[in-house]
């Protein structure tokens, strides 16, 4: 019989309780699994299609918090994100043009225009937002733990750092605006992950959090179906859990929104293929055949929010 896990991979990252109920258990093939190898790391991609693959999702039973526990451990996470390799993603390049340039419009009316100002986006993967920012003026930064994506980004001379904000050396108030775009759901300490982006901001800075919305209509109406369950996925905030813990690492939160994305015609069809094939497959089919596999289109089930926040 394995031994129960130790308290700190059950232990709640907003309020530390370990009084937890099991919401969803696990799906993976073996809830004990193995230690982490560096090549489970397609799993962690992210175009990854493995929705409803995950292990058990526990709710807190103090602050209302979802994530996944026991958690995997930290090195092990870490590990599989430096080796991650997603040559689909750079195949979806023109819909995160897209995307990105939606997201920043509406951030910088709140942020104020670049003017040559420092911007870093954590998790940048292969840069395209630190792209789209340095374009619009912004000192625009990225730093990301996957070798393959840094080397992508430095190959188009964009500014990357490779590693992690928590190791990385950045100097207190170096930033006047920190980005994380489908990041914060991903990392094992989120509390951490946000004081650090505080730390880096300078005073009156924002920080802008892109995440999916468990208390979304759609994410009700799907119960345990919600796509968005997932291995690589350990943490699933609610606005009010992200608000909460946004505030504990001392933020100010000053707009909280749904907002869409833009995803190519062939690549919606790949995802609606892997969640539902029987719908998928003739999806394809039809793209394929009228040819407009490129053709973007705005996706907004409502599930996915941003949430901007102040150093006051």
């Amino acid at each position: 019989m394995s031994s129960p896990p130790p308290d700190n991979a059950l232990r709640c990252n907003l309020c530390g309780s370990i009084d937890v109920t099991l919401m969803i258990p696990s799906t993976l093939d073996c809830q004990d699994q193995e230690k982490l190898s560096p090549e489970d790391f397609r799993a962690y991609a992210c175009t990854n299609s493995g929705y409803g693959h995950h292990g058990p999702i526990v709710r807190c039973c103090q602050c209302g918090l979802v994530y996944v526990a026991p958690r995997p451990e930290d090195d092990d996470v870490l590990d599989l994100y430096i080796a991650v390799e997603d040559p689909l993603y750079v195949a979806e390049r023109a819909g995160r043009i897209l995307t990105f340039e939606h997201h920043l419009k509406p951030m910088e009316l709140v942020t104020g225009p670049a003017e040559g100002r420092r911007l870093l986006d954590v998790g940048a993967y292969t840069g395209v937002f630190v792209e789209i920012a340095a374009q619009h003026g912004w000192d625009a930064w990225g730093i990301e733990p996957s070798a393959w994506a840094v080397a992508q980004a430095k190959r188009r001379g964009l500014s990357m750092v490779q590693g992690t904000l928590e190791d990385a050396e950045f100097v207190d108030g170096s930033y006047s605006v920190v980005t994380m775009w489908d990041v914060i759901e991903h990392v094992s300490d989120p509390l951490a992950t946000l004081i650090a982006a505080w730390r880096v901001l300078e005073p009156g800075g924002y920080l802008i959090v892109h995440t999916m919305d468990l208390d979304s209509l759609f994410a009700r109406i799907m119960g345990c179906h919600w796509p968005w369950f997932m291995e690589m996925h350990l943490t699933y905030f609610t606005r009010q859990t992200l608000r909460q813990m946004l505030e504990r690492a001392g933020f100010q939160v000053t707009w909280m929104g749904a907002q869409g994305r833009y995803l190519q015609a062939g690549y919606l069809a790949s995802r609606v293929t892997a969640l539902a094939p029987l719908l998928g497959r003739p999806l394809e089919w039809l793209i394929n055949r009228a040819r407009i596999n490129e053709l973007p289109i705005r996706v907004n089930l409502g599930d996915l929010f941003s949430v901007y926040a102040l150093k006051a």
